[in-house]
């Protein structure tokens, strides 16, 4: 008899851990630093093992679609362009400077609400894995990351296509956003492995993530813009410098800018920095009290 897709997973994973199923080995129990990093390390060491789940799961998503995967994108690109036109309109915007910056919005706001959302639900679904087979846990979080940035690589076609057709103006700054994507995924990492040893813990942390994350998408300039409020003037100018308080915005804007031609200002990647630092050591310090206790959470 054909083996089910989960039996075939599971023997993938025996496989690349060099580990028959149902042996597994015993995670160390170790209370420091140290042996959280090592976590990251190993999970990072074992790429052939996350890179192959991560695209597997695209696959079996897709599975009998005749577009496959680029149904992501057309379902992308007809909310940001519906979307763009709209608020255009609206806000009384030139539609043509107005619809990139909704588009790369919602791309790159795709990923970090992937990363979030995703992430609270990293190890529970991942519970026959955790409980049967020998892997680092912070594979399960390479994975999730591994599959978000290949959702942004089939959405940031969009955005290919939008220069030449719209004309946006692309400088030498257009690079940074190289570096701008790796600490975006750089913080997906922490973020999956912080809210996922949570969420596992505390059930209600799932569903509370989704709440914030939708109100997040509308408190942070995406479908509009700090200058739209502050061409109005008086307390309203004033109060769209509140914006920046949010973190997300600077995550988006050290992505966005660059891909639309603008400059970005170094605050923006100063917050960034500090967020992203802050971040990895509450996981380290979170790993370090539970990361052996997600076996039994899950």
């Amino acid at each position: 008899m054909q083996q089910s897709s989960s039996e075939q997973l599971r023997a993938d994973v025996a496989r690349m851990t060099g580990a028959t199923a149902g042996h597994q080995v015993p995670a160390s129990r170790s209370k420091t630093f140290t042996a959280a990093f090592a976590d990251l390390v190993r999970g990072f060491g074992q790429y052939e093992l996350w890179l192959q789940l991560g695209w597997q799961d695209i696959k079996q998503r897709y599975r009998r679609s005749t577009l496959g995967p680029f149904w992501i994108t057309i379902a992308t690109g007809v909310m940001a362009v519906a979307l763009g036109f709209l608020y255009a309109l609206l806000f009384q915007m030139e539609w043509r400077e107005f619809l990139p910056h909704v588009t790369v919005g919602f791309i790159v706001w795709g990923f970090i609400s992937g990363c979030i959302k995703d992430g609270a639900n990293v190890f529970i679904e991942n519970e026959g894995l955790i409980k049967q087979l020998p892997s680092a846990l912070s594979v399960h979080v390479y994975r999730l990351v591994w599959r978000q940035f290949l959702f942004f690589l089939h959405n940031i076609i969009i955005w290919v296509v939008m220069v030449p057709l719209l004309g946006i103006p692309l400088t030498w700054e257009v690079v940074l956003a190289l570096p701008a994507l790796l600490l975006l995924i750089l913080n997906g990492v922490w973020v999956a492995m912080f809210f996922g040893m949570v969420a596992t813990r505390f059930r209600d942390v799932a569903p509370l993530l989704e709440a914030l994350v939708q109100l997040a998408f509308y408190v942070t300039p995406i479908v509009w813009t700090t200058r739209t409020l502050e061409a109005q003037g008086g307390e309203v100018a004033a109060q769209a410098r509140i914006v920046e308080i949010n973190p997300l915005f600077h995550y988006l804007e050290i992505v966005r800018a660059p891909l639309l031609g603008n400059h970005v200002e170094l605050y923006h990647w100063l917050i960034v920095l500090a967020c992203t630092v802050v971040g990895i050591i509450i996981t380290l310090i979170a790993m370090r009290q539970w990361r052996f206790r997600v076996s039994y959470w899950v």
